[in-house]
């Protein structure tokens, strides 16, 4: 991927329903026209989408899109009540306390006899299953920790100086070439994958959208600052030992140097961001605002309840014989890889 390919505005995808239509064509210029939110699915296809695009020209410049649309009053008008029914339905499904050392411990802790996504790709993944859990993660890793960096306004003292921190690693530790994004991007590039950004939405099913939009909800929320938290807090904990599953995954299928970097740097890297998030971003937020235990509670749980729906549905279509996205993948042409070595 080129600094002018990464720059390029993201193509708008198709309309899903009435909800998604309404954003698209608020997004262009038009009317907002009235729908309801009423009777929509919260985690459906149509409002998930149309709640991606809300919260997309925050982030990157889109086709047909002019700038002034981030904060138009029609869009955000639309965007408010999916926000909320989206907000609702998190609230229902999973516990509402202030255990927040309840809702981490188990993320501290590898099964021994896991059976994830990136389980599966490490034990028998090919290189077309490699290739959807990339389209689907694409969405928000190239733009990785953009959705975090909202909070750091929203924090003071050592919770700041931390995230902070974290967020430097994420950023390349002041390097362009080392931005965790652009390592994505090459990940891609090397899988015989197009790294635009944003290319393919049009593929990914709502519960990858959903894993996406609750770090924006959360984010652009001074309200939720304790759910952003505990959303960051989930993403390091659980990265280690998943990049080292991928990396394995990656290496069985005899993947360049540059597919497996963008693992390997994870591997090393969020190993320490783990302590710093949970001792000095969550820590010392608690200490300084104790009533936010239950919102930080409340977005480790929800993060995690989103991430294993969208495992759920990926390992169910993949034992089926069935595409985990909305449509067929079709790669750009790959470079030769290396025959796949034996375990």
């Amino acid at each position: 991927m080129t600094v002018a390919d990464s720059a390029r505005p993201a193509p708008l995808p198709e309309e899903r329903g009435p909800l998604s239509a309404a954003v698209l064509r608020v997004l262009r210029g038009g009317t907002a026209p009235e729908v309801t939110v009423a009777g929509a699915d919260p985690l459906g296809e149509d409002l998930q989408l149309a709640l991606y695009l809300s919260y997309e020209p925050h982030y990157r410049a889109l086709e047909g899109v002019a700038d002034e649309r981030e904060w138009d009053p029609a869009l955000l008008g639309l965007r408010r009540p999916m926000e909320e029914a989206f907000l609702g339905a998190l609230r229902e499904a999973v516990p509402g306390d202030d255990d927040v050392t309840g809702a981490l411990d188990p993320l501290l802790v590898e099964p021994v006899d896991g059976h994830g996504v990136s389980h599966r790709l490490m034990e028998d993944g090919t290189w077309e299953l490699m290739r959807e859990y990339l389209a689907h993660r694409s969405l928000y890793q190239l733009k990785e920790s953009d959705p975090q960096a909202w909070l750091i306004p929203r924090l003071e003292g050592q919770a700041k100086a931390s995230l902070v921190a974290v967020a430097y690693d994420e950023f390349g530790a002041g390097r362009g070439e080392r931005v965790h994004a652009r390592l994505f991007a090459e990940l891609m590039d090397g899988a015989g994958l197009d790294a635009s950004y944003g290319r393919y939405l049009d593929l990914a099913p709502a519960t990858t959208l959903a894993t996406v939009n609750v770090m924006s909800l959360f984010g652009l929320h001074r309200s939720l600052r304790g759910a952003a938290a505990g959303n960051f807090a989930v993403l390091e904990i659980t990265s280690p030992p998943g990049a080292r599953r991928m990396a394995k995954a990656l290496e069985r299928l005899g993947a360049e140097e540059r597919c497996i970097r963008f693992f390997t740097e994870h591997i090393e890297a969020d190993a320490v961001h783990e302590q710093v998030m949970r001792r000095d971003v969550l820590g010392d937020l608690l200490a300084r605002e104790p009533e936010l235990a239950a919102d930080v509670a409340f977005g480790i749980r929800a993060t995690v309840w989103l991430d294993e729906r969208w495992e759920d549905r990926v390992l169910t279509a993949w034992q089926h014989g069935r595409s985990s996205l909305r449509g067929p993948l079709t790669p750009v042409p790959a470079p030769a890889v290396a025959a796949p070595t034996t375990a």
